[in-house]
Formats: structure tokens, sequence, C-alpha cells
């Protein structure tokens, strides 16, 4: 086991393992998952819709006939990084079908690897399987295959990934998932819910609500009414909070916009029907910085929502991403970013270094800030957030605590606390006493060790 590492990427998605061996001349198809969990959810539903047509799905590249590479496109470090994953794909399997938000700019794909058999955007389930046909045509066996759609998962059997909207209507400077995936686009609340219900019966224990802006969830629909249980639920999140609330599983909340109704999700938390946690990219705090980036400039006003909601749930965990060095960016600037962070003590928190991302507004703005000064804000941001991260856990030893166990070992358990996400948060470590657990079991687990993002504990009982 290793400890959660201080500069954890939030958008990195968890590779996925299959166990499960095609039959003699099943055709076999590979994935590799770029980008964040909005990405990790699409790729989990081309590989049902393949695997609901008999195709396999192959956990390496030699053992498959192609090879879908969904990529991310948000950052030029993360296009790199999918063009780097392209051509390994290219240089260990050879025939290569690419997807996703970098899938958006075909010629650059095209341009650095001529070689792939097919490129496509992002939520483009169709195309992908149509360039899945044509490389490898389906060839099913009707005693076996082409059974209704089982969901394939790429993350552990005991959380999953559910994306409530597409696409986003802001219009941050230094963001192009617009242009990539259009504006907001909301799922009915019925077709939510259902597919909540589903996993939770398959044995899912926490749901990780996921979109662009979760609380415009339903914006776009009008907040219109979905018959559900016998009566009608409206596509808005607070009443999709509430009613997920109710199937029996954690329900945890990410990108949540700091709208003024956020504060009736609160009840919801303090009551027990949500986990009292929510991840805000708030980016900035200074007011001219935000105005640069086309956010909303009120961040004191949200040190006053901050303190509403601990007030009306003091166990809330707050999580935030950051961006230091934005084009403009002063020192006097990035001092109120610190100072702010002083007064909002958030729990969780990430930090970016800027960067251009080409067809973003921002690259155009005046008094780029050398690279040299980004790392050293950076540097003094993350010191910051690391010292109130290591008060705050601190503050729980001795506490006894609600974990959720994710992987069991020889060496011990390692589990999460209701106040940490999979993947970007940290981790609590069980040494001794773990005989027994496997991945999903919740239990209650006392503090007896913190560190600078992970706890330790024993087992109560």
């Amino acid at each position: 086991m290793s400890h959660n590492p201080p500069n954890l990427r939030p958008d990195l998605a968890p590779r996925a393992t299959f166990t499960e061996a095609p039959r003699p001349g099943q055709p076999t198809i590979g994935m590799v998952s770029l980008g964040c969990p909005k990405a990790l959810v699409d790729s989990e539903r081309i590989l049902t819709r393949l695997r609901a047509e008999g195709y396999a799905i192959s956990p390496d590249y030699k053992g498959a006939d192609a090879v879908i590479v969904n990529t991310c496109g948000f950052l030029d470090s993360a296009k790199a990084e999918s063009l780097d994953a392209i051509g390994e794909a290219l240089a260990e399997n050879g025939r290569v079908i690419v997807t996703g938000c970098l899938g958006a700019e075909p010629e650059y794909i095209t341009g650095a690897h001529p070689k792939v058999l097919a490129v496509t955007g992002p939520h483009q389930y169709e195309a992908v399987l149509d360039a899945v046909h044509i490389a490898v045509p389906p060839s099913p066996d009707p005693f076996i295959d082409l059974l209704p759609a089982r969901s394939v998962s790429l993350t552990p059997r005991h959380y999953s990934y559910l994306k409530i909207s597409e696409g986003c209507n802001h219009k941050c400077k230094f963001c192009i998932i617009p242009d990539m995936r259009g504006r907001l686009v909301s799922r009915p609340a019925h077709a939510v819910l259902r597919e909540a219900e589903k996993l939770v019966e398959a044995g899912v224990r926490e749901l990780l609500v996921i979109s662009q802006d979760t609380s415009a969830y339903g914006v776009d629909r009008k907040h219109d009414q979905s018959p559900w249980k016998g009566g009608e639920v409206r596509a808005h999140i607070t009443d999709l909070a509430r009613e997920m609330g109710k199937l029996g599983a954690w329900v945890r909340l990410h990108y949540v916009y700091p709208y003024p109704h956020v504060r009736d999700l609160i009840p919801l938390m303090a009551d027990g029907l949500i986990l009292p946690y929510l991840d805000i990219p708030f980016q900035h705090a200074h007011p001219d910085v935000l105005r640069r980036m086309a956010r909303p400039a009120a961040a004191a006003k949200t040190l006053d929502e901050i303190a509403a909601w601990r007030a009306a749930c003091p166990d809330i965990t707050l999580r935030s991403t950051f961006i230091v060095g934005y084009p403009g960016e002063t020192e006097a600037e990035f001092q109120t970013l610190l100072d702010w962070m002083d007064e909002a003590q958030l729990d969780r928190v990430g930090c970016f270094q800027y960067e251009n991302v080409a067809g973003a507004r921002s690259n155009d703005q005046p008094d780029h800030v050398p690279a040299e000064e980004k790392q050293d804000r950076w540097d003094r941001f993350m010191a910051k957030a690391q010292g109130i991260s290591e008060a705050k856990l601190a503050a729980k030893v001795g506490r006894t605590l609600q974990v959720i166990v994710d992987e069991v070992d020889a060496d011990g358990a390692t589990c999460r606390t209701m106040a940490d996400a999979p993947e970007i948060d940290g981790n609590l470590f069980i040494d001794e006493g773990f005989e027994g657990l496997t991945p999903g079991d919740i239990i209650p687990v006392t503090v007896d060790e913190a560190g600078e993002y992970d706890l330790w504990g024993r087992r109560v009982g």
C-alpha cells in the first residue's frame, strides 16, 4: 500500500482490469481510457455496447484485434499524453481507433499518427461502433452473445461513476470543454435514477455523481417532471440527490458550482441521505482574476456560503481545484488567494499551473506569467493546502468514522472515509485486524494516526 501522493492528478482515470477470457474465434477489442471520470463513463458505455454485440474485451494490447483509445484534450499536457497513448497502442497493436475529447481535432491526431483507423469525437458512441465494425467485423454466437447488455465497469465493483448530463453552458476563457462537448444536455431524471437503482442492485455501494456542471442539472430541461415510483420527480439536482439517497448507497457529488440553490443540498447531507461532501471548482479567489477567467467573481460571498454550509452540516468536506499563474495574475492577486485559503480552510485541494490550450480565449490575454513564477506559486499554494489538510486530519484522531473498503492485501486494508473520493483524495489504512474484510464493506473505524493526506485506524468491534 502506498500513501496518497500530494500532487495526485484528479484527471487520471483508473486502469481497467478484465478477467473474462474470450471464446475461440471471438473478436476482441482493447480499451485505453484517459481523462476525467466523465470520459470513463463513455468508455464503459462503448464497451457495454460492444460486449452486447458479441465482442470480447481484452486486458492488454496483444490479445486485441483492435484498440480504442479514449482521449483527453483539456490541457496541452493532456493532449500530449493522449498522443503518447495512441503511439503506444499503434506500436503494441497497430490497429487503433481514437475517440474522446481530442477526437474533436482529427487533423491534430492524424497529423501525428496517420495510421490510426478512425477518429471520432466525444460521446459519439454510434460512430465508434461503426469504426469497430469496419475494423473488426462482429461474429456473434447466437447462443452466447447478443444478450441484453450487461454493463461493463472500469471501476471496482463497489463504486461507480454516474453521469447525469453532458456539456456545459459556462464560457470560462481557459476552457474548451463547451467547444468539444457542447452546451448542457441533461438526462431525464427517471433515466438517471433507473441507472442508479440498477447499479445499487448490482452491488455498487457508492455512487459518484458527475457532469461538467452538476448543480446546473436540469436547467436545459426547464426542470421537467419524470414519472418515478408511482409519482413524479423533477429534473433538479436537489430532487435527484434526495431520490438517490433513498437507494441505500453512499452518494457523492462532484463538480458542483456554488449556485444559491446548492444550500438546499446541505440538509440532505445533515440528514445522512447523501455524503457530506462537495467538490466545487472555485479556480481562484481574487475577483479580478475570476473576471479575466469569465467566472463568477464573488469570493467574499462564497466564504459566507461556506460558513452557512458548515453551520448546517458541521461534518461537511469541501474539495476544490485552483489555477495559479493565470495570465495577468499579480503577486498581490496570488496573495489574496492564499489569504482566502486561510479563511476558507478547505479540506481537499488540487492545484494546476496555468497552461495554454489550443482554441482557448485565455491564450490571447496579456501578461502571461513566467514558468518559474508559476512553479513558485504552485509550491507555495500546495504548502498552504498541505498545512490545512494536515491540521484537519490531526483533528480526526480519536474519532470513530464510517469507512468503505477499497482494497485488501497481505499488508492490510485500504479504505476511504466519507470525506475521501476515490483516486483524488486520501486513504485510511487498517494495518491490523483486517482479516475477513472485502472491497465494498462499510465499517466503523477509530482513527489512531494522521499524516499530511492519509489516516490510519483500527476496526471497532
